[in-house]
């Protein structure tokens, strides 16, 4: 899912091509990506853009009027900038947003289509579609210790709790972890001061730099590969490869659909954490460090799942 330094460049971008345009008409190629009935979506033609905006990880094109184009791209939705009147393809487009110069297609990669569209009047509206986190790069670190403190979760969870913080998922939560050199299981019960302070100039700095970093990489073009996995990144998806800080091999935990990746010689003293599969499976063989895994992984008594 694409997180804020992502949405972010989207937004630039988007900034650059169509506010102050007219926005011609919305094709829709998928009945079900539009969520919301009133205000009925042809209303959105001939309108100028007034201003596109980041939500948490939402993007919203503001039309003259006070009307709100919000689109969540979810896991697997992207953009594309094409040639005036494009066509939109067939299986993964979902929406053509059509200007003068250029059409926005909305398109989404997956058999199962999460990406949404909602066209709503008014900032009241628009206010429901805003989960209540912080901004973290605005955020003070008093705000910060006063959200973390108040309600006692996983680092990882809190991070990623849009209710909590905004725009921050997997990707940059593990990274952002990895630099504070903090467990993703730590419960913020159980944090000190000064690990606060740490994880707060953490999340700022992996966060602008790697806004930073997009930008330069996307340059005058309109982002093309969007991605939660680059090889630059310090932990995220890069399961038994080389932590870039201390050389040990980066550990993953799988939950859900996501997985959390970490450096247990950076983050957790040396120790494993349970991985609920494997673990399950190895009961009291689970190991407890890396030397212990990889005793196992050489005697074949787990197997690896890269």
């Amino acid at each position: 899912m694409p997180e804020l330094p992502d949405v972010e460049v989207y937004v630039d971008c988007l900034r650059e091509r169509i506010v102050d345009r007219e926005l011609l008409g919305v094709r829709l190629a998928s009945p079900f990506v539009l969520r919301s009935v009133k205000p009925p979506i042809r209303e959105a033609a001939g309108r100028l853009v007034a201003t596109v905006e980041r939500l948490d990880k939402r993007i919203v094109l503001g039309l003259e009027g006070d009307d709100f184009l919000v689109i969540h791209l979810m896991i697997a939705g992207r953009f594309l900038w094409l040639k005036p009147g494009s066509k939109i393809p067939r299986k993964v487009g979902l929406a053509g947003f059509d200007f003068e110069d250029g059409m926005l297609l909305l398109r989404e990669a997956a058999s199962k289509k999460r990406a949404s569209l909602h066209f709503v009047r008014g900032r009241a509206a628009l206010k429901e579609h805003d989960r209540g986190g912080l901004e973290p790069l605005d955020a003070s670190l008093e705000d910060f210790t006063d959200v973390l403190r108040r309600e006692n979760h996983t680092l990882k969870r809190s991070l990623t709790d849009p209710r909590l913080l905004s725009g921050i998922g997997n990707a940059y939560s593990d990274e952002i972890l990895h630099h504070a050199r903090l467990s993703p299981l730590k419960l913020t019960s159980r944090l000190d001061d000064q690990e606060i302070r740490t994880l707060h100039a953490s999340m700022v700095k992996v966060l602008r730099e790697w806004t930073a970093r997009l930008r330069a990489e996307t340059g005058a073009s309109f982002p093309k590969k969007v991605t939660a996995f680059r090889k630059e990144m310090s932990v995220h998806g890069r399961y038994r490869e080389s932590c870039p800080r201390c050389g040990s091999a980066v550990q993953r935990i799988l939950y859900a659909q996501n997985e959390c990746n970490y450096c247990p010689q950076c983050q957790t003293e040396g120790r494993l954490l349970a991985d609920r599969a494997m673990s399950r499976l190895l009961k009291k063989d689970w190991p407890r460090n890396l030397a212990e895994l990889e005793e196992l992984r050489a005697t074949g008594r787990t197997r690896s799942r890269k």
